[in-house]
């Protein structure tokens, strides 16, 4: 009975993760929403309360991406297709990645324009690669219809926003 009770309150616990706390049922663009509100979430724990701790981004940011291959994979029965739309967990990881860079680039004095330029054209720039899907974007969409796809094209998204972030960073 025990076990039974623990699979139940995981696999909430796990939809509760893959839904980005529910963000991912709020509206039709889920993946938008919950791209700018770790945005924002991220710039005012950073820039306004102090949480600018690099390794400890690093750190947290590894554990929620592997727990994030379980937790997607152990929520995608809840819902009726292999890419759930509500599934958006996906976004704060590949959102994240450009803006740990910009913690980075800024500990290191190594961005000219205002650090708000940075914050704004890593949400375009990742919206852009996860909504245009150029390869390899595209290669783990298409390919992988299961919780590592879904995945790994925000990742894969999130690199690109981050090689645009660092360019920018090192032409200006």
């Amino acid at each position: 009975m025990w076990s039974y009770l623990l699979n139940i309150t995981m696999k909430k616990i796990n939809v509760l993760i893959s839904t980005f706390f529910g963000y991912g049922y709020l509206t039709k663009i889920p993946g938008t929403v919950t791209s700018l509100v770790t945005t924002v979430f991220i710039y005012i724990a950073y820039e306004y309360l102090g949480y600018a701790d690099l390794k400890f981004s690093i750190i947290f940011f590894t554990l929620l991406f592997f727990y994030s291959f379980y937790a997607v994979k152990d929520a995608e029965s809840e819902f009726k297709n292999k890419d759930p739309r509500q599934i958006v967990i996906d976004e704060v990881l590949g959102q994240a990645m450009p803006l740990i860079l910009i913690l980075y680039l800024s500990q290191n004095n190594q961005l000219s324009l205002p650090i708000e330029i940075y914050y704004v054209l890593s949400f375009l720039f990742f919206r852009f690669f996860d909504i245009i899907k150029p390869f390899p974007v595209s290669y783990f969409d298409k390919n992988y219809k299961n919780y590592f796809g879904i995945i790994m094209d925000d990742i894969m998204a999130g690199l690109y926003s981050m090689i645009l972030i660092y360019l920018i960073s090192l032409k200006f």
